[in-house]
């Protein structure tokens, strides 16, 4: 008698175990898939967004570009395709937010640096002064790793455009001459369709982790 109680009692574990994992699977089954927006420029504070570009509700994208790294080497939307990248503009003499940007960046560079889906991409707002050695110089000084992350320089008017009509990373307006300039703060996260899925304050540390949070979202929404 006592050995079919034993019997019973383990079977009731087992089954109690079982009826866990079912259950389990089960409420995984029925949660929705967490997904990241699709920013179009009508959802984006119209204060960033170009005034011929508020209206548009979809169909936005990251417009093609070229531009040289800090090897001198032409960078192009095609170094991007079917990759995931963080955008952002800064410039090598900036002493307030760039610093704490670039190391925010840097700290990105770390988390991805063995993730061949992922990229990193920084465009500078003073190309004039930021030539090639200049940003090789910056790169070398901040831990940049040319396999995964971009710093670009080049045609002013483009860069400006990139940021404005663009990314939506700008709240001024301005014509890209002389005495335009663009100070922003804005991390920006893109598809591999070269959609916008998020913003994020490059300054902040918990912005970060949402950042960080979100790229682990938009790469599960590639996985098969």
């Amino acid at each position: 008698m006592r050995s079919f109680f034993a019997k019973f009692k383990f079977f009731g574990i087992v089954l109690l175990i079982v009826s866990a994992v079912i259950i389990s699977l089960f409420y995984n089954a029925l949660q929705p898939k967490e997904i990241l927006p699709v920013y179009q420029p009508a959802m984006v504070n119209f204060e960033l967004v170009d005034s011929t570009l508020q209206h548009v509700k979809k169909y936005h994208t990251i417009a093609d570009f070229a531009l040289t790294n800090q090897n001198g080497k032409l960078v192009t939307q095609k170094d991007y395709e079917n990759k995931i990248y963080i955008a952002d503009f800064f410039f090598t003499t900036c002493p307030t937010i760039c610093p704490i940007m670039t190391k925010n960046m840097a700290g990105i560079q770390d988390e991805i640096l063995n993730d061949d889906d992922v990229m990193l991409l920084s465009h500078s707002v003073t190309p004039e002064i930021d030539s090639v050695p200049q940003l090789k110089k910056y790169a070398l000084e901040k831990g940049v790793k040319d396999s995964k992350w971009n710093l670009v320089t080049g045609d002013k008017k483009q860069i400006y455009e990139l940021a404005r009509k663009s990314y939506m990373a700008v709240k001024s307006d301005g014509d890209a001459g002389p005495y335009d300039m663009i100070h922003t703060e804005n991390f920006i996260l893109v598809d591999k369709e070269r959609r916008i899925r998020g913003f994020y304050d490059g300054t902040n540390t918990k912005e970060m982790e949402k950042l960080l949070s979100d790229l682990k979202i938009l790469k599960s929404s590639y996985e098969k």
